[in-house]
Parts: structure tokens; sequence; C-alpha cells
């Protein structure tokens, strides 16, 4: 009993041992691995990661200092850029400046006693449109003209208050007191041309010319021609006529003289040897208004069936 017993512990004993022994080769022996993964870039991917670092550095340095000279060049400040100053009124332009394309603006000011300058190669062509950008105005001012295309056109005095000249497509208003025209064939009218008052200069003649035509004066209550310290002369190819519908025509001066155009009126035969020593005549008038000379004597010598009258 007690050497079975034995026996079976001394057993137990190197089992036991051959399990310890066992589990420590166990820990002491580690698995071999073949392939061993390192990581990090190594080879052509770090040189190319270092030369688009560089590259990328090279980049910025570059637009830095493009930035930095055109802000010099520009002369940008807190103000606005160089010539170009931006504050509460508007925009201020110093020197010249060109634009390039369309500019719109609600006004253009020049400095104080400093006149403003548009220039242009071609034109230079001012559009005033409206809510719904429909075309109301326009002003081109060209090499050869300058045109405005508008409802109105107008030029007021300095304040504003009076109208000089407008235009319009009924009619154009002059409202300056005098007009005057200084080309030395005047004033061409294709038309009727109606004033108060047509004047001359000073120590110049008024002419009123129709070279082809009939020249017409006509007023509603009636028409005056004075020549204060001149003459009037009145000159027509054919028939000048003063008519008077409702009043009379007069004439009134020191000396009313009728040239050697009028006709000498002879009545009988034996009257033409006497009016070649005659110096004194009387004026006649036939009943169709044509007037003529007679030869005055003791009573008149107007006839009706003078030759004058006869061959009208």
């Amino acid at each position: 009993m007690d050497e079975s017993t034995s026996l079976d512990i001394e057993a137990l004993k190197m089992t036991e041992e051959q399990y310890v022994l066992e589990a420590q080769s166990g820990h002491l022996q580690q698995p071999r691995c073949d392939a061993v993964d390192t990581v990090g870039l190594y080879g052509w991917r770090k040189r190319f990661l270092y030369f688009f670092l560089s590259l990328l550095l090279v980049i910025m340095m570059v637009n830095l200092a493009l930035t930095v000279w055109i802000v010099k060049v520009m002369h940008f400040t807190v103000d606005g850029m160089g010539n170009l100053q931006v504050n509460g009124e508007g925009i201020r332009l110093e020197g010249i400046s060109e634009f390039l394309l369309p500019l719109y603006v609600k006004e253009i000011q020049s400095r104080r006693a400093s006149p403003l300058v548009v220039r242009s190669k071609r034109n230079v062509t001012i559009n005033a449109r409206n809510d719904q950008g429909q075309l109301t105005g326009q002003l081109t001012v060209g090499p050869d003209s300058v045109e405005a295309q508008c409802q109105r056109f107008e030029v007021r005095t300095r304040d504003g208050g009076k109208v000089l000249f407008s235009v319009d497509e009924k009619k154009i208003s002059i409202g300056t007191d005098t007009v005057r025209v200084t080309g030395s064939d005047g004033g061409v009218f294709g038309h009727s041309v109606e004033t108060p008052h047509i004047q001359a200069d000073a120590s110049q003649d008024l002419k009123l010319e129709s070279p082809t035509r009939t020249l017409t004066m006509e007023a509603p209550r009636g028409v005056e021609v004075t020549a204060a310290r001149g003459k009037l002369k009145a000159t027509c190819r054919k028939d000048l006529e003063l008519q008077s519908t409702e009043g009379e025509i007069f004439l009134d001066a020191n000396a009313i003289r009728l040239g050697s155009f009028l006709p000498l009126g002879v009545y009988s035969p034996s009257s033409d040897a006497a009016s070649q020593k005659q110096t004194v005549y009387e004026l006649c008038i036939c009943p169709n208004g044509k007037l003529y000379l007679s030869p005055a004597g003791s009573r008149s010598s107007c006839y009706s069936t003078s030759n004058v009258c006869l061959w009208n």
C-alpha cells in the first residue's frame, strides 16, 4: 500500500516536471517571421515630396513679391488706389483717367476752378436712361458734328431761371433780347418768320430781300417801316403794291418826289410842241389807278382820254 502510493506520487511529480518544462519551452520559443513591413517614405517618393514642398515655397515667395510690387506700383492706401480716392462723397480721380468700357455715374464734377475735359479719339457719347433701361436722351460729340437726341433741348442762363434757346418737334424758341446774325449774307429763311421787331446794327443798312419770289409783310394791326436817320428804298422788278383794305395809305413828308420814270400823258396833238417847253407838270391818275404826268396849265390837264390811260 505504501509502495504503490509512493509510485503514484513519483509519477505525478514526473508528469508535473514534464508539463513545466514543456510550458517553459513554449514561452521561450517565438514564432519566426520571414517578411518585415517598414513604415515611412523612402526612395523617389521622399525626393518627390521634398521637390513639391520646395516648389510650393518658391511659388509662395514669388506671389508675395508680386503682391508687394503691385501694392507699391498702384499706390494702394487706406483711402483708395493711387489717383483714385474713395470718400463719403464719392470717388475722386486725380490726373488723366482712361475708361475702356462704359462708365455709369450719377454726377461728374471737376475740381474747384478747374475745367472738366472729356477726350476721345472718335467721339464722346452721353446717354440718359429711365428706370426700365430705355434710352431717353443722348448727346454725341463727334469730330464733325454735335448731335443731341431728346424730346426737348434747352439752353438756360447761368442761374437756370431763363430759357435762352429751346427746340422741340414743333417749334424753336429764342429767349434772348437780341438775335444777332453776323454773316455777310445775313439770315436765310425757307418759310415765314414771325417777329415783333427787325432792326439793323448801328451804322448798318437793313435789307429785306426775296431774290426769286415775292416779299410779303403782314400784321393784324399794321406794319411800320421806319428809317430814323436814313432813306427807305423799296425796289421790285414788277409791281409794287401798297394795299389797305379798310383804311388809307398816308404819305407824310416834306417833299414827295416821283422820278422820271412816270409816263407823260398826251391828250391832243397840238399839245406835243408845247410840252417840249413845259417845265411844270401835274400828277394825274387814271380810273384804273395808273399815274402819269400832264403839262400844268391854268386849269387841270388830266383827262381820262389820255394816251397813258387808253394803253391800259
